[in-house]
C-alpha cells in the first residue's frame, strides 16, 4: 500500500505555511481568478509566488483551483493567466469546464490537470474519458461509497489517480452544483459566490393562505431542512487506504488558521500511525477529541457507508469549543517569556492550550501579561495586538494557544 497525500486548504498565505507546517502533503488555493470562492482571501501573484516557494523548499506540492462554470466574460484574459500560474510553478489547476480544459492543454500543456468534484464523477467510465483528455488526477464526486471507489480504483490505471474528500462541510446539492444562491440572491455557485441559502431556515406556505406559514418541523430548534452536517472520516484512515484513494483531501478554505491546523494535525498523526503498523493499528480517540476543538457542525461519515439519509442537521450553527487566542512569535528561555500575537481575547492567568506540529497539546498558564511598552495588563482585547507573558514551559514560534469557551 503506498501513503495517501493529505491535501488541506489555504485559503490566504498565512493558512498555506500553517497546512504545510502542521503535515500537509500538498495544499490547494485560489488564484486572482476563476475560483469557487471568491469570497476567500485567495492569493494574488507575487502571494503565489512566496506560498510556491515556501511549499516546493520543503517538498510540498500546490494546486490551483480554476473550477468555475465559466460564461463568455469569463473567458477574457485566461490565457494569461493559465500561463502565469505555470509560470509561478504550480504543480496542478484543478479543472472543471471542458473549455478551461482544452484552453489549459493548448497554452500550458505541461501543466498537470485534476479534475475537481465539481464535474460530478461517479463512475469509472467516466473518469477514464476525462484521463484519456489529460487529466492526471480525477476529484471523486461526495456522493460515492467507499465500495463503489474501491471499484472505480480497479478499472483504472495505476497514471490516473483519484482523490476524494474526508473531511469538511458537505453540500446538499449534488457535488456542488448549486443554482439556489444565484436564484434566491444574484450570487452564483458555480462562479464562486455561494451565499450558501442551505444554511436557512425555511417554512412552508400553502398556495391559497397567503401570508400563513408553516414550519417543517424537524424537532422543537428549527426546520434547516437543507442544512447537511460535516464530514469526518478520521477513524476510518485503514477503509480509506485500502479503498485506493490517492489523495485524501480536506474541505476549508474559507476556514481559520486554527482549523487548518487542527484538522490536517489530526490526520496526519492517523495517517503516519497507521502506516507505521497496519496490523496492529488503533485508533486514538485523542484524535476526535482535537478536531471536536476546532469549529464544526456536527460530524458523520457522508456517503461513504451507503447511508445518506443521515446527512440533515437540525440548526445551521456551527459547534464552537474552543477560540484561537494567540501565536506565539518569540521565546526568551532566561526570562521565560513569550511575545504573543493576540488572535481573540485573552485575560491574565488564563489556562490555554498549547497546539503545535509534533506531540500533544499541553495547557500553560499565562502571568504576568505587559503590552509592548512593557506595562502589565489585566488582558488583551485588541485584534492582533502583540504582549508577552510570563510562561514556564519552554514555548516554540509559531505555537498557538487555545482556550475553551467561557463566559469570562
Amino acid at each position: 500500500m503506498k501513503k495517501p497525500e493529505l491535501l488541506a486548504p489555504a485559503g490566504n498565505l498565512e493558512k498555506l505555511k500553517t497546512a504545510i507546517n502542521f503535515g500537509a502533503d500538498a495544499v490547494y488555493l485560489g488564484g486572482s481568478k476563476l475560483n469557487l470562492r471568491a469570497f476567500a482571501d485567495n492569493f494574488e501573484d507575487n502571494e503565489l509566488e512566496e506560498g510556491i516557494e515556501y511549499a516546493h523548499k520543503r517538498g510540498k506540492k500546490v494546486f490551483v483551483t480554476v473550477n468555475v462554470f465559466p460564461h463568455n466574460e469569463d473567458l477574457v484574459g485566461m490565457e494569461d493567466y493559465l500561463k502565469k500560474l505555470y509560470e509561478l510553478g504550480s504543480d496542478a489547476i484543478l479543472v472543471s469546464d471542458p473549455g478551461i480544459i482544452m484552453t489549459a492543454k493548448e497554452v500550458v500543456p505541461n501543466l498537470e490537470l485534476h479534475l475537481s468534484t465539481q464535474a460530478n464523477n461517479v463512475n469509472w467510465k467516466s473518469a477514464m474519458f476525462w484521463h484519456n483528455q489529460g487529466v492526471k488526477r480525477i476529484v471523486l464526486a461526495r456522493e460515492l461509497s467507499l465500495k463503489e471507489i474501491n471499484e472505480i480504483r480497479c478499472h483504472l490505471p495505476e497514471s490516473c489517480e483519484i482523490e476524494a474528500f474526508v473531511h469538511g462541510a458537505m453540500c446538499m446539492s449534488y457535488s456542488g452544483r448549486c443554482v439556489l444562491s444565484n436564484y434566491m440572491t444574484g450570487r452564483d455557485a458555480n462562479r464562486g459566490q455561494c451565499a450558501q441559502p442551505c444554511r436557512y431556515k425555511y417554512y412552508l406556505m400553502e398556495e391559497k393562505r397567503q401570508g400563513e406559514y408553516f414550519p417543517v418541523f424537524e424537532d422543537d430548534r428549527g426546520a434547516y431542512i437543507l442544512n447537511s452536517k460535516d464530514l469526518c472520516m478520521i477513524d476510518h484512515i485503514p477503509e480509506l487506504v485500502k479503498s485506493g484513494i490517492n489523495s485524501l483531501k480536506i474541505e476549508g478554505r474559507m476556514k481559520s488558521s486554527y482549523y487548518v491546523a487542527t484538522v490536517v494535525k489530526a490526520y496526519r498523526r492517523a495517517i503516519d500511525a497507521y502506516f507505521e503498523n497496519p496490523d496492529s493499528y488503533k485508533f486514538k480517540k485523542v484524535w476526535l477529541d482535537d478536531l471536536m476543538k476546532a469549529s464544526h457542525r456536527v460530524y458523520y461519515t457522508g456517503f461513504y457507508f451507503g447511508d445518506p439519509g443521515k446527512q440533515v442537521y437540525e440548526t445551521s450553527s456551527y459547534i464552537r469549543n474552543y477560540d484561537i487566542v494567540g501565536i506565539v512569535k518569540d521565546y526568551d528561555s532566561l526570562e521565560e517569556r513569550a511575545v504573543i500575537e493576540q488572535r481573540n481575547k485573552v485575560f491574565n492567568e488564563d489556562e490555554v492550550e498549547v497546539l503545535r506540529p509534533k506531540g500533544d497539546g499541553f495547557c500553560i498558564r499565562l502571568y504576568d501579561m505587559r503590552n509592548e511598552k512593557g506595562e502589565k495588563i489585566e488582558s488583551a482585547p485588541v485584534a492582533q495586538m502583540i504582549f508577552t507573558a510570563k510562561v514556564s514551559n519552554k514555548m516554540e514560534k509559531g505555537d498557538m494557544l487555545l482556550k475553551a469557551k467561557s463566559d469570562k
